[in-house]
């Protein structure tokens, strides 16, 4: 905390050699100063009630469940740097959850579902790596960036917030933000280098052809007969663009296929994207720029929006906590692990899901995730519970381990929506 304190105040700290941390202390770090943050928000808000009326505490969003982009958009469109910092409470319209935790949680993952999905525009998905990436368009459309900014801001809001996405996007995209941060938003100070490597995470296909132009030993003129002019499709439309000046009178040959290649990634990372990527990076750094963001390599960004990949459930059953008569050794219990050990990733997903409103494995595993089971009454038929804001799941003691096992599937195969049992 001392040390904390010192990196705020921008004086030696160890926090300034990042380094030396480990990503689990990092993302401590960020959680403590998320944390102080938003008390020191709350404590402001009620001061300045005081003396110029009213001032809300919290970034309040109130969502209709039909509607979620289009209320989500309006109300953090035109929210400030200094509102986005608040502590984030969601209102779902006509439900009775009141959001200690888990109402957002829920938003956050039919927000980012709905917004990533290729049907809605904003991004493509490669089938072969099932990776996103922004969609390739000469963007005029003011609302399509508002969305792209929109996505930034909610991507930052929950590294604030504290909550892990479902999101596949590339180890590139993170590399642009981190670059766009060094930049300070001045496009000119930008030194952004990509290779095949890059693209290979992507879109394999794609990368896997241009590494054989490299390689090719006839004649490139003859076997491949094109410019240095490149099309993509938008929309059902198909655009053109030069990589080079007047590029669609320069034909490719042996000895500017290397160019090609060059400027082609550079059309594919940037050029195609800039106006996508702009308008989601500010959204992005309105929320983070200044933070202890900073800290983390681009990896590592990615491990913090997207949680780590192992569902190891004897680390989550070993720091599992019990409450109202409940005890490790209880024969329900012993039931529950045995059941849920037995799980494919999928089903331990889905029970992630339920009992704490993500399937996204935290940083530094689920041995650092918080979690309770509880007792919620005598056998009955009643379905298993979960109360998503504190991580905790209420179990009846069922009389078998058949009942255990047919209500507790029956429950998180039907875990979506937030309403009081």
């Amino acid at each position: 905390m001392d040390d904390f304190k010192r990196f705020r105040e921008k004086v030696f700290a160890l926090c300034n050699f990042p380094f030396v941390l480990t990503v689990t202390t990092k993302a401590n770090i960020l959680k403590l100063e998320s944390s102080v943050l938003m008390r020191e928000k709350l404590q402001l808000a009620f001061f300045r009630a005081l003396f110029a009326g009213v001032n809300p505490p919290y970034l309040l969003l109130t969502i209709r469940r039909d509607y979620i982009i289009e209320d989500a958009l309006v109300q953090l469109q035109h929210k400030s740097h200094e509102d986005l910092k608040k502590q984030l409470k969601v209102k779902f319209v006509n439900e009775e959850g009141i959001d200690e935790g888990g109402v957002q949680k829920e938003f956050f993952q039919l927000a980012m579902r709905e917004l990533i999905d290729p049907k809605y525009g904003m991004f493509t998905l490669n089938d072969e790596s099932r990776l996103c990436w922004f969609a390739q368009s000469p963007l005029e459309d003011e609302l399509a960036l508002d969305e792209y900014n929109m996505v930034g801001r909610l991507i930052g809001l929950a590294i604030y917030n504290g909550i892990i996405l479902d999101i596949h996007f590339p180890l590139a995209l993170y590399k642009k933000l981190a670059l766009a941060a060094e930049s300070q938003g001045d496009p000119s100070r930008l030194d952004e280098q990509w290779d095949l490597d890059d693209l290979m995470e992507i879109d394999p296909a794609l990368a896997k052809g241009l590494r054989q132009l490299e390689a090719f030993e006839g004649d490139v003129l003859e076997a491949y007969d094109r410019t240095f002019q490149v099309e993509y499709e938008s929309f059902g439309q198909t655009f053109q663009h030069d990589l080079i000046p007047d590029g669609v009178n320069i034909p490719l040959t042996n000895a500017n296929r290397s160019e090609f290649v060059k400027e082609y990634l550079k059309f594919y990372f940037t050029t195609s994207i800039a106006k996508q990527f702009n308008a989601f990076s500010e959204g992005f750094h309105l929320v983070t720029l200044g933070s202890a963001i900073q800290l983390f390599r681009p990896e590592e960004v990615e491990q913090l929006i997207c949680g780590s990949p192992d569902l190891d459930f004897n680390a989550l059953e070993q720091i599992t906590q019990y409450e109202g008569g409940f005890h490790a050794k209880s024969r329900i219990i012993r039931w529950f692990w045995e059941t849920v050990h037995a799980y494919e990733d999928k089903d331990k997903k889905r029970l992630l899901f339920f009992a704490t409103g993500s399937d996204r494995v935290p940083i530094g595993g689920l041995g650092h995730l918080s979690f309770t089971i509880s007792k919620n009454g005598p056998d009955s038929m009643r379905l298993p519970t979960s109360h998503t804001c504190y991580n905790t799941l209420m179990l009846c003691a069922y009389s078998s381990k058949e009942r255990l096992q047919e209500r507790l599937m029956t429950a998180i195969g039907n875990a979506e929506g937030f309403g009081l049992m």
